[in-house]
């Protein structure tokens, strides 16, 4: 291969690689940014980390699975309408504690440690808006880099 032809190898892995990154969602600038969620994606995706979790949910005493979890959040968030448009209004006044008793819900997870689901829900808030949840192929685990392209 001569030096010209491996310049065009590296040049076409380069531009390969741009637009599967481009194809994912992400771009030069880093991955898919959380501005780009609306209030309302960002509220499904904490309800949704609840539902998907291997987690009791501790609400009044009692517990629940993450399931029933989720679906009392919802309602609680259907209940609520347009009164709650931002996550964090929706961690503050749907989640994070009993309407009727006022008593914070809590999170015990499978190793035995009990959280406060504000504090949860916050930290899976400052994780979603960072870009660090998401969906993440195989491939990029173990990236291909241009210059394995051009060898």
């Amino acid at each position: 291969m001569t030096l010209t032809t491996k310049k065009y190898t590296l040049l076409i892995g380069i531009v390969v690689l741009l637009s599967n990154y481009s194809l994912l969602g992400f771009g030069i600038g880093g991955p898919l940014q959380s501005s780009a969620l609306t209030e309302e994606q960002k509220i499904n995706h904490l309800i949704q980390y609840i539902e998907k979790s291997k987690v009791t949910f501790i609400r009044n005493g009692s517990e629940y699975n993450a399931i029933d979890a989720a679906k009392h959040l919802r309602t609680k968030r259907e209940k609520a309408g347009k009164r709650v448009k931002t996550a964090r209004e929706f961690i503050d006044y749907i989640a994070s504690k009993s309407s009727m008793s006022g008593e914070a819900y809590k999170i015990k997870f499978p190793n035995g440690v009990i959280m406060p689901v504000r504090d949860v829900l916050y930290y899976e808030l400052k994780k979603l808006e960072s870009g660090k949840v998401g969906f993440k192929p195989k491939y990029l685990l173990n990236p291909i880099t241009a210059i394995s392209l051009a060898c």
